[in-house]
């Protein structure tokens, strides 16, 4: 049997986890002193309130090897394969617990872990893809070569509201950030080739907006394309983009989903984007 399992900075809609058999190993939230496990101890609302109230930008940390061990035996069975989706690997040590975990249980499980070199809802839609072609039969190789092909052509474009989140985290570059911050304008950022990167700096949230759609235009003009919509604490600007997209993209599915914790928690509230990736055959 093929488990899919992922981690918490995959984003895709309430409901996919149960319905595609995807089970969440959850990313550590530190506040202070306190650590929560995202969506065990913390919900959305949680982590939202505890940011209002203290103040402070929470910080992340990865499953460690030891978490993800307990967290495949309690998933799968002895003669399992594990095709384990993870968040990029120059952003976080997520995908190295992984395979640490896969060496040390190899001789249990067939596991497969794989650097999405993304993250949010891109990891989500490679989630979905390979739960739907193991249902309809293919292997793993296959599935595999799939996921490859999302990774190198998915496009994530956000905007953000505040660099606060993003400047303390260090997601971004430091010195870019805070000099946006400075002349409160609003960044653009990218995530290509695995880092998260500042594109432009427009003035105004419409343009914002504008700008995320325009790139995502210019980069797959007429080709058939998935889409998903993402925000954190933000779902009017998200519903914005994605009717926008339905317009001005040609797309055979898309959603909309909020930011995970451990995406908001390094960008901020108030970030929202397009994640898009072509069919392809």
């Amino acid at each position: 049997m093929l488990r899919i399992i992922t981690d918490g900075a995959a984003d895709m809609p309430e409901g996919w986890g149960e319905e595609y058999d995807i089970p969440v190993i959850p990313i550590n939230i530190h506040f202070g002193d306190q650590t929560y496990l995202q969506g065990v101890d913390l919900s959305n609302d949680d982590f939202y309130r505890l940011a209002d109230e203290s103040g402070k930008v929470p910080k992340t940390s990865q499953p460690s090897p030891y978490q993800f061990k307990e967290f495949y035996q309690r998933i799968a069975q002895a003669g399992d394969s594990i095709l384990s989706i993870h968040v990029t690997s120059k952003l976080s040590g997520t995908y190295e617990s992984a395979l640490a975990a896969a060496r040390e249980l190899g001789e249990k499980f067939h596991i497969y872990p794989f650097d999405s070199a993304a993250g949010s809802a891109a990891i989500g839609m490679m989630c979905r893809e390979a739960r739907l072609m193991d249902r309809a039969g293919e292997g793993i190789q296959k599935i595999l070569e799939r996921m490859d092909y999302i990774r190198r052509h998915v496009s994530i474009v956000l905007t953000l509201d505040t660099l606060n989140y993003a400047r303390m985290s260090g997601r971004v570059g430091t010195l870019q950030a805070a000099l946006a911050s400075v002349l409160n304008v609003k960044p653009i950022v990218v995530l290509k080739d695995g880092i998260l990167d500042m594109a432009e700096r427009v003035r105004t949230r419409s343009r914002a907006l504008e700008r995320v759609l325009e790139l995502q235009v210019a980069q797959f003009g007429k080709q058939v394309v998935n889409v998903a919509a993402v925000h954190a604490r933000h779902p009017e600007s998200a519903n914005f983009l994605l009717e926008r997209a339905r317009k001005l993209l040609n797309i055979r599915d898309s959603i909309m989903t909020d930011l995970s914790i451990s995406v908001a928690a390094n960008l901020g509230p108030g970030t929202v984007g397009l994640v898009v990736y072509p069919v392809g055959e």
